[in-house]
């Protein structure tokens, strides 16, 4: 059963599809084994871990490098003392057999500091490893719109948070483990080599060696497949983790629509998955394992034998020719106990070939994500294109769309688009061109149903997409100010809640007051908050705290605050009442320069347009300057709320008036 398991698990090699944005699909083997590519990748990373020759993590390497040395010294100090100490014991010898033990006992202390010591640098080193790899990944990672891009606009990567948090941990332990099971043996090897050389001669710890090479060779070869299954394993594990996130984070809405039975199947089929690949991976080790065991500990005990048995068992030894029966005895036990030990740190030689293949895994991983994290913050990024389907894009199929081709201006108190292409990120082409032109002071209103594009339009403008094409004049980004449907609560005070994503230095900076953010609190009607939640600097799970509504309105404060030129808002009262909307977006003239709504209602939707899209699904651009609009959609009474410059409306809306120049998409 052994032998197939090893035929099977050598004979397959994975492969995995590389979707590129242009459609091109390349296969190319899991590179997670000890190779050239390896040794590349781990010295790339160990730059990040050892950034200079004088730093802490260099301290802990000569650290750990010096107890290592006095920790092998201790080994032979105390294979000596052991065998002296048995030889009284066997010859009789009160007066040596006390002088053996007492010196035994003397030099425990300092054998134990020796091996705590050496547990303490190693720790320490795992810890600082994983610190300069956690802030090297999370500094790219949250670099501009890095994080929302990971997710978003590259599919390489399914599961960053695994890759983030455990991946790292993982392969920076095993990296230090590494370190020290290669380093100690590699240690003891040739210092017994020395000893046993001017005891047995050089024979036989030639024979030793020999057998290493030889048996780190095979077992390599046969624990290749041990890296790919570390990164498959390391993916399912994100998986499983995702969907046990998935389902916390939508309890509510899962609670509602009674889906506990369809949420427990989801979970149980990725957690059968992993099982199942677990399984085959503890088989594969059960077989490997047997190998292992015969190839490092058995046969090398052999070696062992067959190396300290020559001199005692050749007749002609001159070492022996006149030595007594007790002095061949204690030589026997000195030279077999250094032999013995020699054999086992070959033994951990081979064996940590199994550590370091599972290293590769791990290793594999993290470059993976650096890989991605590099590219996607130098504007370059990986994703399956879907293509244009029906009679009138057989034009757009042959047009190539280049992301990050398009030119953005920053200038002040102007949008412009200039002949932009609008798409999806995995290539839905939404708009063929787009070009309109938006001033300071002018409120716009996005409307159309679900899916046309209303958000998308904002992501561009927000540099969350690339362009793929034209021309983009608008305000630098914190100039712009988006307030979503959904807002986000950040984690931290009260305070935080309204300057976010400032901080409380920033705000001091700016030069306002926990006053002014009362009054911002009150404009939109939650100063009673303050009171409630025990003052600026409580501290809550504000998601689970503020009910809709009131994370709306706290969003509106923290518009307030930032005073942007530009104001995006996206539905962001939806579960608003209609009184206190009507109370906020009056404010809302006073202190935004510009607004822009989004909204779903068809009764926005007017019927007179002005320029047409190239016939897109989105609707069409129109523009009107103090002309009277005629209407039969009914029930626009929200029109108000959304747009106050478009002044009153009646209920039929039979006549509204524009005051101001109004684009309505």
């Amino acid at each position: 059963m052994t032998c197939d398991l090893l035929v099977l698990f050598l004979s397959s090699s994975k492969r995995t599809s590389e979707l590129f944005f242009d459609n091109d699909k390349e296969d190319k083997k899991d590179q997670a084994v000890v190779d050239n590519v390896f040794i590349s990748r781990i010295c790339r990373v160990l730059k990040i871990l050892v950034p200079r020759v004088f730093c802490k993590e260099s301290g802990y390497l000569v650290l750990i490098a010096v107890m290592l040395v006095a920790r092998t010294y201790c080994d032979v100090w105390m294979i000596h003392n052991g065998t002296m100490i048995e030889s009284a014991i066997i010859g009789r010898s009160t007066r040596a057999f006390k002088s053996y033990l007492f010196s035994f006992i003397a030099v425990m202390p300092f054998i134990s500091l020796v091996n705590n010591v050496l547990k303490l640098g190693l720790n320490e080193l795992k810890l600082c490893f994983r610190v300069r790899l956690t802030q090297h990944l999370y500094s790219n990672y949250l670099k501009g719109f890095t994080y929302y891009k990971i997710g978003n606009l590259d599919n390489r990567i399914a599961n960053p948070d695994q890759l983030l948090t455990q991946d790292a941990e993982k392969f920076c332990n095993s990296v230090v483990d590494l370190y020290s099971n290669i380093s100690k043996p590699l240690l003891d090897i040739f210092l017994y080599l020395f000893k046993l050389t001017t005891t047995i001669g050089p024979l036989g710890p030639a024979g030793m060696l020999s057998y290493l090479v030889f048996s780190g060779l095979l077992l390599t070869r046969l624990r290749r497949p041990i890296g790919r299954m570390t990164v498959t394993e390391q993916k399912y594990e994100g998986e499983f983790r995702y969907v046990n996130s998935r389902l916390i984070t939508n309890s509510e809405e899962i609670a509602f629509y009674n889906g506990s039975r369809r949420e427990k199947r989801s979970i149980y089929e990725t957690f059968q998955k992993l099982v199942d690949h677990l399984n085959r991976f503890i088989y594969f080790r059960f077989s490997i394992g047997i190998i292992d065991s015969i190839v490092a500990k058995y046969i090398a005990l052999v070696v062992g034998y067959l190396v300290v048995s020559r001199p005692f068992l050749d007749l002609k030894n001159k070492r022996h020719l006149h030595s007594t029966h007790s002095e061949r005895l204690e030589d026997y036990y000195e030279s077999g106990r250094m032999l013995l030990s020699l054999a086992q740190a070959l033994g951990r030689i081979v064996l940590a070939g199994r550590e370091m293949t599972r290293l590769s895994g791990f290793t594999a991983r993290i470059t993976e994500i650096q890989e991605v994290l590099r590219e996607l913050n130098c504007g370059k990024y990986e994703r399956t294109m879907i293509s244009q389907i029906g009679k009138e894009s057989e034009a757009v199929e042959k047009m190539r769309l280049v992301p990050g081709s398009g030119e953005i201006v920053n200038a002040d108190n102007i949008i412009r688009f200039e002949h932009i292409p609008l798409a999806t990120p995995n290539g839905d082409l939404l708009i063929h061109d787009l070009s309109f032109e938006v001033s300071s002071g002018t409120n716009v209103l996005v409307c159309g149903p679900n899916g046309c594009g209303k958000s998308s339009l904002f992501r561009v403008l927000g540099e969350l997409w690339p362009l793929f094409g034209g021309r983009l004049t608008k305000p630098e980004r914190g100039k712009l100010f988006y307030v979503p449907q959904r807002p986000y609560m950040t984690i931290g005070s009260l305070r935080d809640q309204v300057i976010y994503p400032d901080t409380h230095e920033d705000q001091r900076r700016k030069g306002t007051s926990d006053k002014v953010l009362k009054e911002y609190l009150n404009n939109v009607q939650l100063g009673h908050i303050l009171d409630r939640e025990g003052g600026w600097d409580s501290i809550q799970d504000w998601m689970d705290v503020l009910s809709g509504g009131e994370k709306q309105r706290m969003a509106m404060a923290r518009l307030f605050y930032h005073k942007p030129q530009f104001a995006i808002l996206d539905e962001c009262t939806s579960a608003v009442s209609v009184d206190v909307e009507d109370y906020i977006y009056s404010h809302c003239r006073k202190v935004v320069c510009t607004m822009h709504f989004l909204s779903e209602l068809e009764s926005l939707c007017l019927q007179s347009p002005t320029e047409s899209l190239s016939g897109n699904t989105m609707s069409t651009i129109c523009t009107w300057m103090g002309e009277e609009i005629m209407s039969s959609s009914p029930s626009p009474r929200r029109l108000w709320s959304l747009v106050p410059e478009l002044g009153t409306c009646g209920q039929g809306c039979d006549q509204g008036r524009i005051a101001n120049p109004s684009i309505f998409l």
